[in-house]
Parts: C-alpha cells; structure tokens; sequence
C-alpha cells in the first residue's frame, strides 16, 4: 500500500518500509548521476541532502547500498525546475556528492551533467519540443548564470542516436551543442580575481581565472612531472596530489574564496606542452583526484586562460606557436581530446572579456523509475556525526527565491 508521506512537498512515497523518489539516471559527457524534478524533494536544506546523500549511498565506501560510485564523476546530482526567471527554460542546480567527506557541494557549476539537462528538459515535458532541433535555455542557480542548448529532438522526445563523439565515452551519439552565454566570474565576480594573470604562491606561478569555474592553472612541469601522466599514475601520487591541494587551498584565499578546504572550488588544472594534436595538454583535479578526462567547465575556463596574455596557459601556447585562430581550441586529457571554442571581446578600456564559450557533447537517458532508501535512512543519517558544511542552504543561489 503506497502512501503519501509528510517527508517532502509532493512525490516521495511510503511504499512497506522504504521511500521512493522519482528519479531519472542520465549520462551527461563523461559523467552521470540521478535527476530530480525540484517539486519531487524536499525544500533546499539538511533535510534533502540528507535524502540525496542516502540514495546516492555516499556514507558506504563502496557505495554498494546506493546509486552513486566511487568516484567524483559517477557521484553527480541534478535538480531541474520550471523557471520563473525571464527568457529562461529551466533552472538548474547541481550538487556533488564530496567522495572523501560524504557532504553535497553546491558552489559550482558540472558542464557535463549540464549536457544531459536540456535532453531531460524535453523528456520531461519542461519545455515545448521543436521539429528537429529544439533550444532550451538555462540557468545555473549554482552560479547564477546562462547557457543555451541545442538538442536533437524527434517525434516530441530528445534524440539520443547520432553520429558525435566525445572522447572518453564509448561509441556514437547526437549532438548536444552547450553555449555558455554568462561565463565570466562565475564565482568571483571576475575574470582574473586577483587583478593579476600570473601570481606567486608558495614559489609556484599559478594563474587564477574565473570562467564558468574558478580554476587555478600551473604548469605541470612546477611541480616536478610532464603532465602527460594517466590519471591513475597521478592519482597514486600521494605527494603530488597534496601538494596539488596546498596550492588549491592558497589560490582560494587568493581569489577571495576563503578557507576551501571544505569546498569543490576552485579546480586546479597542470598544464603541459601538446603531443597528440591539441593546442595545449591539460590534467585536471576535481579537487583531490585527478579526473580521467577533463570537465567542460573546465575546458571553458582553461580555453579563455589560453587567450589572454600572460597567463601560464598563454605563455605555454606562446612557445609552442601560439593560439589558433578563431577561439577553437582542443585540449588534451587522459582520455583523448576535447573541443571549445571561446570567442573573446575587448571593452571600452581595452580590457579581454569572454562573450561566449560553447562545446558539443553527448547525453543519454540510462533509466527512468523510483529510486528507494529506507525509512529509517533519514533518522539514521540525523544522528550521525556527518557535517554537511556545503549544503544548499547555506549558498543563496540554490534558494527557490534566488
């Protein structure tokens, strides 16, 4: 016997002795993770991230008892709600499950899962499907800003089958193009938040830029490897990969963050000369591992940094040729390559700003149903000593009334 229980505002449900939560699995890029309608959970606070922390099973090493995995790209959420917002679709606000803290961080943006947003809109009925093309216009309520996509749709549903491919994700699949419209200071308010393209930390140069993510870059060889290593060599790397972290945690603070060493942001990326075709080799770390391909937020920002001078990433395109033409850049990573194209523009100070930025990645639907934890989960989970410092309350943006 089903019974609506008072847990939430509409749709979780009592079935015997568990709960069950509308749910949809999707691939975003080269991520994955569950999507919610917003109406579907509880209001923003301990209490869904509690649920959220449970479904995904993120207090279970293994992740055994849950949907999530074991690693940062498979421990993703997405909240998706009809927007209010003017000349806006949807509103899109995402959480990711910190693997070595069990808490939920909202303060960035995922361009990955951000891929799977548009197909899932028009699936679920959040925006009106076109012919052949259909355009769904979003806002990130994690950063408070913009993007357009373009997604396949056919017979009223997004189209999943096509002829893209993404490095990193097996096989063929439509297109989806993401143009980030808004990319500039996503969290700083600012494109280089120190005022600076190169600053000194800890006898490391390290540029610090904010678009569509705060990401401090360095060059590879600074810290004693090639950058051409896989992502499981540097992963092993326990010296390297806290190290990586000092200097996360001091561009934070450079950058106006604060103290980040409970937060996702910034990312750091390692820089290195190109060897399969790219522009420019990049590693980066999600924070505390090394990601086996490279976020598209990422690419955004690491595409911007190769276009204004003196950053690390432009010094490094300098002596290897300089920057191609056009804004299109293609990024090396673990898994293969992977395309922006970044368009910039001059202001009446003569300054560089980014005026767009946009990619083409894949997305699939994997499964749509209930997924379940059980009654006690939440009480379970109330009494235990896991923190949630990152929650959504304490970020105004991922507030209904933002």
């Amino acid at each position: 016997m089903t019974s609506q229980t008072a847990l939430t505002r509409h749709t979780v449900t009592r079935e015997s002795d568990q709960y069950k939560v509308p749910c949809v699995l999707m691939r975003g890029g080269t991520s994955k993770g569950p999507f919610f309608l917003d109406q579907d959970l509880p209001p923003p606070g301990t209490e869904r991230d509690l649920l959220l922390l449970r479904v995904m099973g993120a207090l279970e090493p293994r992740r055994i008892d849950g949907i999530g995995g074991i690693d940062s790209l498979t421990n993703k959420v997405a909240i998706i709600s009809r927007s209010s917002r003017e000349g806006v679709d949807v509103d899109y606000l995402f959480g990711q499950i910190c693997v070595h803290k069990n808490t939920i961080d909202y303060s960035v943006n995922c361009g990955n899962m951000l891929s799977a947003v548009g197909p899932f809109a028009v699936d679920s009925g959040l925006v009106h499907p076109g012919k052949d093309i259909t355009r769904v216009r979003i806002f990130n309520v994690n950063t408070g800003k913009r993007i357009d996509e373009q997604v396949v749709t056919l017979n009223g549903k997004a189209s999943y089958q096509g002829n893209a491919r993404i490095d990193g994700v097996h096989g063929c699949a439509a297109p989806v193009l993401v143009e980030f419209l808004d990319v500039e200071g996503s969290k700083t308010g600012a494109l280089l938040p120190t005022g600076r393209a190169i600053d000194m930390v800890d006898g490391v140069r390290i540029s610090c830029v904010d678009a569509a993510v705060p990401m401090a870059i360095v060059l590879a060889s600074d810290l004693g490897i090639s950058g051409h290593e896989s992502a499981e060599v540097l992963n092993a790397n326990a010296v390297l990969c806290a190290r990586v972290e000092e200097l996360r945690c001091q561009a934070g603070a450079l950058m106006g963050l604060g103290d980040v060493s409970k937060l996702e942001m910034p990312k750091l990326t390692l820089v290195a000369a190109p060897r399969h075709g790219g522009v420019i080799t990049g590693r980066y770390f999600m924070p505390y591992t090394c990601h086996t391909s490279f976020a598209v937020t990422g690419a955004v920002c690491l595409g911007a940094s190769c276009l204004i001078p003196g950053t690390v990433a432009s010094d490094l395109l300098r002596e290897v040729g300089g920057p191609p033409s056009g804004g299109d850049l293609s990024i090396e990573h673990p898994a293969g390559l992977i395309h922006v194209k970044v368009k910039m523009r001059s202001s009446s100070a003569d300054q560089l700003h980014v005026a767009s930025a946009a990619l083409v990645r894949t997305a699939r639907r994997l499964f749509a149903g209930e997924v379940y934890l059980p009654v006690e989960a939440l009480s379970d989970l109330s009494s235990t000593e896991t923190s949630l410092p990152t929650s959504s309350k304490d970020f105004p943006c991922a507030a209904e009334t933002c």
